[in-house]
């Protein structure tokens, strides 16, 4: 009679004490080389197109061209210290600038950011039809270049010209776009023409990301149109309300196409000096002082980075609140 044979279960076999294994330091240093080999071709480019020219802006803000003797010898640059930075302060033209871009601010970015909101709230809506075509409308201004959009405006703007101020007079509105009154709302136009559009594809991508149970959660509680979009939709994209205001303050705070281009060949109440970063340029290029204009540089990058760093201060007790 056979014997019958059961199969032997099976040990696992012993691990050789002797066998190495990786440790989690020299794991952690792979990927922190790996993540620096990743990021130095950022650094460097950032060193060099943003770290190098303020450095070298602020070590130019610092001397100044004066004339030796009797003038024969050409001008000598000299160490002047914080001199340019006073002199920029106490010029009425630079100051004035800044109330410039004041008014230009109180009038475009609630314009700006509530339009463009309330057109991406609009476009989220369920009754909302050829979404792709008016975002595409909306956007196809943007990719114009700021030069070539102030061109077109400014054929827009002259009388004799322009379909539109002919049809204004037609209709009985007289407006001057080029007066000390009009030259204002006529940048402002040209910047909404140029921006609008971007923001709103940046309200609707983060409209589309909002979970949309609780929008029919919602709706099946009696919520309306009005009571998603305040209640629900905007708290929910906050975070890119901040962004897109954060981004419109320092795209205001360096208005310089526009209105160089409405100064150069319209004839406008636009001086040289109409804006804080005309005034550099003009400073630079027209009186040929650059020590004055990288210190005027400089200040005006001081005061973009306070304003970001305040607005970006309040978003974040925003957020802790909520």
């Amino acid at each position: 009679m056979s014997e019958i044979r059961t199969p032997r279960a099976r040990t696992p076999k012993s691990r050789n004490p002797n066998a190495r294994t990786p440790k989690a330091g020299t794991s952690k240093a792979r990927t922190g080389f790996a993540a620096g080999i990743l990021l130095a071709p950022f650094f460097a480019l950032f060193t060099v197109a943003m770290i190098v020219p303020v450095g070298y802006a602020v070590y130019l803000s610092l001397f100044t061209e004066k004339q030796s003797g009797l003038g024969f010898d050409g001008p000598t640059t000299v160490f002047h210290g914080l001199g340019n930075y006073t002199a920029a302060l106490g010029d009425e033209a630079f100051r004035d600038g800044f109330w410039v871009l004041l008014g230009y601010c109180a009038l475009y970015i609630p314009v700006m950011v509530g339009g463009a909101l309330v057109i991406s709230l609009l476009l989220d809506t369920a009754m909302a039809r050829a979404r792709r075509f008016f975002q595409l409308a909306l956007f196809l201004p943007h990719a114009i270049p700021g030069l070539i959009a102030a061109l077109i405006w400014i054929y827009l703007y002259t009388p004799g010209l322009s379909p539109v101020v002919s049809a204004m007079e037609s209709g009985g509105i007289g407006f001057d776009f080029f007066s000390s009154e009009g030259t204002l709302p006529a940048i402002v136009n040209i910047a909404l023409w140029e921006w609008l559009g971007y923001n709103v594809v940046i309200f609707y991508a983060s409209l589309q990301a909002v979970d949309r149970s609780l929008l029919e959660a919602a709706t099946v509680d009696g919520a309306g149109d009005w009571r998603l979009a305040l209640s629900i939709k905007i708290p929910l994209i906050r975070s890119s309300l901040m962004l897109v205001l954060l981004f419109t303050i320092i795209g205001s705070l360096q208005l310089f196409t526009e209105p160089l281009i409405l100064n150069r060949g319209s004839g406008s109440a636009v001086t040289s000096t109409w804006t804080p970063n005309m005034y550099a340029y003009s400073a630079a290029f027209e009186r040929n002082d650059y020590g004055l204009a990288a210190a005027a540089s400089v200040l005006i990058a001081l005061v973009a980075a306070l304003l970001s760093f305040v607005v970006t201060r309040f978003s974040n007790r925003k957020g802790a609140r909520a």
